[in-house]
């Protein structure tokens, strides 16, 4: 897959290193490595660090696609994490977002972009892109679970999940609210 922000590859274990290059030494945010949606919380807390990168290892390791990783002049400069939704049990029992209905979804959960990137329309490219790669899975519908900004200026770390306005640019509409008032976004890939 081609955009005009870059080249979009699924993340397989011969692209491991480039994920390794754009998380940089700290896991992306704090350790993360983009298990947050994929462990018990206690799991979560207890494996912050090289404990999580080695789970996500063993995902792509074992033949998973976790992801999508975005590139620009052979640079890894952009991540978004897509899977079908029973791969996140986070969101099985999250009651902040609930399952709308069993209609085989797939979720967008986190999204990171380079630091000299962001701002740029990088997420909307992802997004597209991500819409564009479960569908050629089989997905028909994608969906993506963003923060809505209360502040014109809010810290990058808090926007992993997206923007609501960077879900709209790519081609999402808001289903349903979460009893917490979060909103859930779907594209139809149909």
């Amino acid at each position: 897959m081609d955009d005009r922000h870059g080249t979009l590859l699924p993340l397989t274990p011969g692209r491991w290193q480039d994920l390794e290059e754009l998380f940089g030494p700290r896991g992306a945010c704090g350790g993360c490595w983009c298990m947050w949606w994929r462990l018990s919380r206690s799991v979560y807390n207890a494996a912050k660090g090289d404990a999580n990168r080695a789970a996500l290892r063993a995902i792509v390791d074992g033949g998973d696609v976790p992801g999508i990783l975005m590139y620009d002049d052979g640079q890894p400069i952009g991540w978004c994490s897509v899977a079908p939704r029973e791969s996140f049990p986070v969101l099985a029992r999250s009651r902040a977002l609930p399952l709308i209905d069993d209609a085989g979804q797939w979720s967008v959960v986190c999204l990171f972009v380079r630091r000299d990137r962001r701002r740029s329309g990088t997420s909307v490219a992802l997004l597209r892109a991500a819409a564009e790669y479960a569908a050629a899975q089989g997905a028909t519908i994608l969906e993506g679970y963003p923060v809505e900004p209360k502040q014109e200026a809010m810290p990058d770390a808090f926007a992993w999940t997206g923007t609501v306005s960077a879900f709209r640019s790519a081609g999402f509409t808001e289903a349903a609210r979460g009893p917490t008032g979060r909103p859930i976004m779907r594209r139809s890939l149909a």
